[in-house]
């Protein structure tokens, strides 16, 4: 660990000012914030290089530079066998409770074949539509035109493809027009379509999944690659597939943070803001922790409990991601308080304006506001919120969930508010580095 130049100059320099004017003046003031500056987000002729994304680049500060060496001893970031072993306990008695169907769960393919079910995930898995596509959107696409997947007119009009998908609005199009590009032309070269792309593979769906990973500019990382192909086998597009079991579960903000409040994977200090976190050395590496720290989880899983169809730790993903990161583990139960009457109750609902308790009571509507926000977890009416989730109304379990498989653990280990990490873009209009400032000349930064 380098623990010395960078980050120790910049505290001698930082006390040296306080030192020398007990009184804290506003000229001290105007000092210490110069240096802050200059050591966190100013670069210069000579700071050094560092590499991302297959390049080189200018380090953005001193700060870059000494978190870039030193993110992981200083993060520390660890997985706990105990806590796995718990995690898997509870995610074997929903295994239990649903007969293996709350694993099994992907979505609706809508009467598509399976050849069709792949070309239109496979070329839209690549791109982040931040909740505004789902399958069914693009099922209704594909049916209404189906040469809109044309891998030809993809890669030659990719705006347009983007456009038909309706996602051509979204932001980080200067990503998205190459990623719909690059992937169409993968396909092209292998002279296969993406339903041919596993024979081409040997069946080996970690080959594949490498492969989209390793495609330069096809916008398949990690997770969108680990999604796609445990679609394709979760819903018996592919099958008789080879080394299944080595696709992990997705790292997403929703996997790591329920691993971060398990305490199935834990780091000395809280993780930083992504301000601080200069070319993502935080959240590549948490990323990477998170999906050892659930292999870990399904590798007790299965030694614990032999027999079970859960052949590999992506199938874990569904559940962990879906149901009880984007369902469970958020804030959905409400306290309110009437204005009037000062009743005291909890809700499943933010958009409430009256008082429950005066209008079960007396069938009057008299107005309440909110006063806290809670987890389901965090209180003991969380049941109300529980019994709101798609989880609970579609009775996955029998009988049904009426709190997080994870309550206790989370609890025991008091980290139930740990945030996952959060990423800002290395490259781009609003990424790191369109954000460099100079020393000396001021200005710089990120732009919205």
């Amino acid at each position: 660990m380098n623990r010395g130049n960078d980050l120790q100059a910049f505290v001698e320099r930082i006390s040296s000012i306080y030192d020398a004017d007990q009184d804290f003046s506003i000229i001290s003031a105007r000092k210490i914030i110069k240096e802050i500056n200059e050591f966190l987000y100013t670069t210069y002729d000579g700071i050094g290089m560092v590499k991302a994304l297959g390049n080189e680049y200018q380090f953005l500060s001193e700060f870059h530079r000494y978190w870039n060496d030193n993110y992981a001893e200083i993060l520390n970031a660890k997985i706990c066998d105990e806590k796995c072993a718990l995690v898997a306990d509870a995610l074997y008695d929903i295994y239990r409770r649903s007969g293996g169907e709350a694993f099994s769960g992907v979505y609706d393919t809508y009467g598509l074949s399976d050849e069709e079910v792949c070309r239109v995930r496979m070329l839209t898995a690549n791109q982040d539509f931040r909740g505004s596509r789902d399958f069914k959107d693009l099922v209704e696409v594909f049916k209404s035109d189906n040469s809109i997947f044309d891998l030809k007119f993809i890669n030659e009009e990719p705006e347009l493809f983007l456009k038909s998908i309706d996602v051509g609005s979204l932001s980080q199009n200067d990503k998205r027009i190459p990623y719909a590009k690059a992937i169409s032309k993968m396909l092209i070269e292998l002279g296969v379509s993406p339903y041919e792309l596993i024979e081409y593979y040997d069946r080996d769906i970690y080959a594949l999944r490498n492969a989209l990973i390793a495609y330069s500019g096809a916008g398949y990382g990690n997770k969108k690659a680990d999604m796609f192909v445990r679609d394709m086998v979760v819903l018996g597009v592919w099958d008789n597939v080879r080394n299944f079991e080595m696709i992990d579960v997705a790292s997403d903000i929703n996997t790591i943070k329920v691993a971060l409040r398990t305490g199935i994977l834990s780091t000395e200090i809280p993780l930083v803001s992504s301000f601080l976190d200069i070319f993502c050395n935080q959240y590549a590496h948490i990323d990477e922790m998170t999906a050892r720290a659930w292999r870990r989880v399904w590798e007790i899983f299965v030694d614990k409990y032999p027999g079970t169809n859960i052949v590999s730790p992506c199938l874990f993903d569904y559940f962990v991601y879906n149901v009880v990161g984007r369902q469970f583990c958020k804030e959905n139960l409400f306290i309110f308080r009437g204005e009037e009457c000062g009743h005291t109750f909890s809700w499943h609902s933010s958009r409430n304006k009256v008082c429950q308790v005066c209008y079960k009571q007396h069938g009057v509507r008299k107005a309440a506001n909110i006063t806290k926000r809670l987890f389901a977890c965090e209180h003991a009416d969380g049941k109300l919120a529980m019994c709101k989730t798609d989880f609970y109304e579609r009775e996955m379990c029998s009988p049904n969930v009426e709190e997080c498989p994870f309550k206790n653990i989370c609890n025991s280990t008091g980290s139930v508010r740990l945030q996952p990490p959060k990423s800002i873009s290395i490259l781009g209009k609003t990424g790191w580095t369109d954000a460099y400032a100079n020393k000396g000349e001021g200005g710089g930064g990120l732009m919205a």
